[in-house]
């Protein structure tokens, strides 16, 4: 579960670039429980996504320079037999009739 975890991570920091109000780097890493080093990680990332991303030093924030969508859509099925749980976006469980191909 720890690509869900990263993939939330990434959703959480895009949200506040989006609203122009990160804050500081420090102060980004302090509000999504992590640290200094990973906000520089996930901002690459979005980088290599690319996303051009500004820091307004005035203001305390990352923002986007041009329209930039981030949009992670994903689902994960588990189960045996007739019954199979369905996991979405990592958040909750939800029962799920399981029809076997004929």
């Amino acid at each position: 579960m720890k690509n869900i975890k990263h993939i939330e991570r990434l959703q959480r920091l895009h949200n506040l670039i989006k609203m122009e109000c990160t804050g500081s780097p420090s102060e980004v890493a302090f509000r999504l429980g992590i640290s200094e080093r990973t906000v520089y990680y996930l901002i690459e990332q979005l980088k290599d996504y690319e996303a051009k991303i500004g820091y307004d030093r005035s203001r305390k924030t990352y923002f986007y320079k041009d329209d930039f969508v981030l949009e992670v859509n994903f689902s994960i099925c588990i189960g045996a037999h007739d019954h199979v749980m369905e996991i979405l976006e990592g958040s909750y469980l939800k029962p799920k009739k399981f029809h076997p191909q004929d």
